[in-house]
């Protein structure tokens, strides 16, 4: 399975994240002390969503031979107490009820089913 390590120095609050082989650098924006100088755990958050959506419903609709161009994935986090993700789908290429099919795929990809059904998260000191 998937498999990561984030450090932090002094850095306020510079992440370096190594996850999968590949290097990403996580911060928070000037206006939370941070220096922008990568996206937010948040925007990560949203990025790891969006990925795995036009991911799948690219597999799917090479699976099924249809004429898909392209997929874009819009995504909004709303709320503080009771947070909520918005996300729109564009798709270029195909008739409404491929469209309507996509839809119904969005709603059952890997990451989120694992968002909608919530992750038990172990911690330990090493």
């Amino acid at each position: 399975m998937a498999q990561g390590t984030a450090r932090i120095g002094n850095d306020h609050y510079r992440t370096e994240i190594d996850v999968g082989g590949h290097a990403i650098t996580a911060d928070e924006p000037p206006a939370l002390g941070g220096q922008g100088a990568g996206p937010a755990p948040y925007d990560l958050l949203l990025a790891s969503l969006g990925a795995c959506t036009a991911i799948t419903l690219r597999m799917y609709a090479d699976r099924k031979g249809w004429p898909l161009a392209s997929v874009e994935v819009g995504l909004r986090l709303h709320g503080k107490e009771q947070l909520r993700i918005d996300r729109t789908l564009t798709i270029v290429g195909l008739d409404d009820e491929q469209m309507a099919r996509m839809a119904d795929i969005a709603e059952r990809t890997p990451v989120t089913l694992t968002l909608k059904n919530g992750l038990p998260i172990d911690t330990r000191l090493a």
